[in-house]
């Protein structure tokens, strides 16, 4: 039996996967009913979750927690499944320490330089000397 099929096995029930995913029953329905997930279902209409259906859970929960929308989910999935694994330069993670110096200290150079004043000029201008 390869891996891929392992994987692929329906073997978690409901509550399994609400504890190794930290997720909500309903949570875990509502990505379903959007087709972000797609588990199996037993004989009794019990849905049953395999490996990479927990993995896609946990994805969808971090892109979330990066401020990505439903559709935005939808998308990267896509791309994904075309073999595109690189995220879109929109969904950049968190700014860097210096990033965030420089836009901040562009912002205070504009500011000056058209002789406005920035709302938050006071504020900054104190890590700028």
């Amino acid at each position: 039996m390869g891996d891929q099929v392992r994987r692929n096995m329906p073997l978690f029930p409901m509550g399994i996967v609400m504890q190794l995913t930290e997720l909500s029953a309903r949570q875990i329905r509502y990505y379903e009913e959007n087709k972000l997930i797609t588990p199996a279902r037993s004989e009794g209409n019990r849905r049953m979750f395999s490996f990479n259906d927990v993995d896609r859970l946990l994805e969808i929960k971090s892109l979330l927690e990066r401020g990505v929308n439903l559709a935005g989910i939808r998308e990267v999935f896509e791309m994904k499944e075309k073999g595109i694994n690189q995220m879109p330069p929109y969904y950049k993670k968190e700014p860097s320490e210096a990033d965030l110096h420089k836009h901040l200290k562009k912002e205070l150079y504009q500011a000056g330089r058209y002789g406005k004043t920035s709302l938050i000029q006071g504020e900054l201008s104190r890590f700028f000397n």
